[in-house]
């Protein structure tokens, strides 16, 4: 059949010339490469298709399918392209051509609660108080004089939580809790635009992209806080890095200082801020899942990717560790990415996911440590209702630390001081910590 090229619109034709689509050799890599390939419903789908039917104008009927959608962005397409065609950027253009109403599933609406309320659950900022300060009295019985500081001026470090925890995994929040209480951190969180994940990213929405960032970045100057930790998930890390690099382009004001978690475990660990105890892992195996936005994707976009670091930190944490194959820039996708994970896309995320099932079993990992919630929600709850003949647990890289801490209670002098701190906060806050149990 002759395809006859269709003329353009002209924001889009000026997008797409950003990419050199006549340097294309439609080779097949891309889609060699890419876990999609055949997706469940869309087999006759792949990713040179879909650039080829960009190249001859076809944008409506690219729009109009659900491809750009079960594409996970992971970016293994343009690792690969011997041209270095930025694969993962086109198909995040065309998600932002989708009308709002016709997104799939909740990631517009969830995004829009981020927008307006702070969090994509639409949280209350009384009841996400309410939770902080209760889960920290609780943490307490554990970690004498532990409470978790909202609006700390000053502040070294600025964390900020992911809703599902704030609303649901409440323990999970621990975790971190426990990192900070045993390196003596002096750190915040947000009371107000609190939400780590950016669902903008997902969505394909720029405009929301960056006033995301910039919320942070307006929040970090308010209260003079020095470095902010990168949110964990793909769309909140690289989301954010990305919304900030535009607001630096618009106002170099705007640059702020942050770190990544894994330089952040690296450094005290190696300033000697926490101790570990290897022992308590004995006995298991344990591989390491490289997260697509913390590796290739931001090693293409921002020149560093985090592969060797992780690495590192579960080698102080673990006697027994074994790579995936393939790993670092060449691992597979978890088939998470890209709003998948809330996407209404099970059996085509599974399908995506069927490589790392498979990277997984070859291990013999009795554990999979990860960086990235969306990640560990992929491969510790969908792949195992569609792959079943390989158990293992799923644990993030910090929870991992955690759970290797060697705790020392802190001074009673000291504990006395941040309870002191923590009564003075939650006073001031409204919250009344007799009220009863989050």
């Amino acid at each position: 059949m002759t395809v006859m090229p269709k003329p353009l619109d002209v924001e889009v034709r000026e997008f797409l010339n950003k990419f050199d689509f006549s340097a294309c050799l439609a080779c097949g890599t891309c889609s060699n490469g890419c876990p999609v390939t055949a997706t469940p419903g869309m087999e006759e789908w792949d990713i040179r298709k879909v650039m080829r039917m960009l190249a001859y104008g076809m944008v409506d009927e690219v729009v109009a399918s659900d491809f750009p959608w079960v594409c996970t962005g992971c970016g293994r397409c343009a690792y690969s392209c011997p041209m270095d065609i930025d694969i993962p950027a086109v198909m995040a253009h065309m998600k932002s051509l989708r009308e709002r109403d016709k997104v799939p599933g909740s990631l517009h609406k969830g995004m829009q609660n981020n927008v307006d309320t702070g969090n994509n659950l639409a949280i209350a900022r009384g009841e996400y108080l309410e939770g902080m300060a209760d889960l920290g009295n609780e943490l307490a019985e554990e970690c004498p004089g532990f409470y978790v500081p909202v609006d700390k001026q000053d502040a070294k470090i600025l964390f900020f939580p992911n809703s599902k925890e704030v609303y649901g995994d409440f323990e999970d929040q621990f975790w971190w809790w426990k990192v900070f209480y045993a390196a003596r951190e002096d750190w915040t969180v947000p009371s107000e635009g609190w939400e780590a994940v950016d669902w903008a990213l997902f969505t394909g929405n720029y405009a929301a992209n960056k006033f995301l960032a910039k919320r942070k970045i307006d929040y970090m100057h308010k209260f003079n806080i020095e470095r902010m930790i990168m949110p964990d998930c793909g769309g909140g890390s690289y989301g954010c890095r990305k919304g900030m690099e535009a607001c630096v382009l618009e106002d170099p004001n705007n640059e702020v200082g942050f770190t990544y978690l894994y330089d952040y475990l690296v450094g005290i660990i190696r300033e000697g801020r926490i101790r570990l105890d290897k022992s308590v892992n004995a006995g298991r195996r344990f591989t390491w899942h490289d997260s697509c936005k913390h590796g290739r994707e931001l090693q293409r976009h921002f020149g560093r990717g985090y592969f060797e670091e992780p690495r590192w930190i579960i080698a102080q944490c673990v006697d027994d560790f074994v790579d995936m194959t393939p790993n670092r820039g060449l691992n597979y996708c978890c088939g998470a990415g890209g709003g998948m994970w809330p996407a209404p896309f099970d059996d085509q995320s599974a399908w995506h996911g069927r490589h790392k099932f498979e990277q997984i079993k070859r291990t013999g990992a009795d554990v999979v440590v990860v960086g990235c919630s969306n990640c560990r929600d992929q491969i510790m709850k969908r792949l195992p209702k569609y792959y079943t003949d390989y158990k293992y647990e799923v644990k993030y890289i910090w929870q991992l630390v955690a759970e290797t801490l060697v705790l020392e209670p802190w001074e009673a002098e000291l504990v006395e001081k941040a309870t002191a701190l923590a009564d003075a906060q939650w006073q001031a806050f409204g919250v009344d910590l007799s009220a009863g149990e989050y």
